[in-house]
């Protein structure tokens, strides 16, 4: 009985700093206010190259933030730019950096089977430093990479809020 209450008291000892220090996590996420003006940013950037687009912003668990969709553009811009943005935010890399490294068979084309995942260009990790707080999602250019040129001109528009 001795032996059991010892191992139990040294158990709760070596545990203690572990709860102590497991309670509370501290994460910075993306406000509504800076999802709203880096979608609004995206939308500008695309307008000034002539395409109607949709910009989703996502936080870091890849829920949709905001949303703007142009008048003229394609409903299933909307889904897509939400996708875009959830990939990029997934592997916190752009989403056509993810599109390359899937394509074909490699050991990680499994990826693009995985809920919600697209494996198309145009979302944009939001970061700030090393720390991936959401990401940026367009759809309705022409092509993907003039979708990423947009998200990245939003992210340089705001830049000064990121860090």
């Amino acid at each position: 009985m001795q032996l059991r209450s010892t191992f139990l008291i040294a158990a709760a000892i070596a545990i203690a700093p572990l709860i102590a220090k497991g309670q509370i996590l501290t994460e910075r996420n993306i406000s509504l206010q800076l999802a709203v003006t880096i979608a609004n940013a995206a939308m500008a950037a695309c307008k000034a190259d002539g395409f109607d687009v949709t910009a989703a912003v996502v936080d870091r668990a890849g829920d949709l933030k905001v949303l703007l969709r142009a008048d003229t553009a394609n409903p299933h811009n909307a889904d897509l730019a939400r996708r875009k943005a959830y990939t990029s935010r997934t592997f916190k890399v752009p989403s056509m950096d993810v599109a390359k490294r899937t394509n074909g068979p490699t050991d990680l084309s499994g990826q693009r089977y995985i809920v919600d995942i697209i494996p198309l260009g145009g979302g944009v990790p939001i970061n700030i430093g090393n720390e991936t707080i959401g990401a940026l999602g367009i759809s309705g250019s022409p092509t993907q990479e003039a979708d990423e040129k947009c998200a990245n001109a939003a992210l340089a528009a705001a830049a000064t809020s990121l860090k």
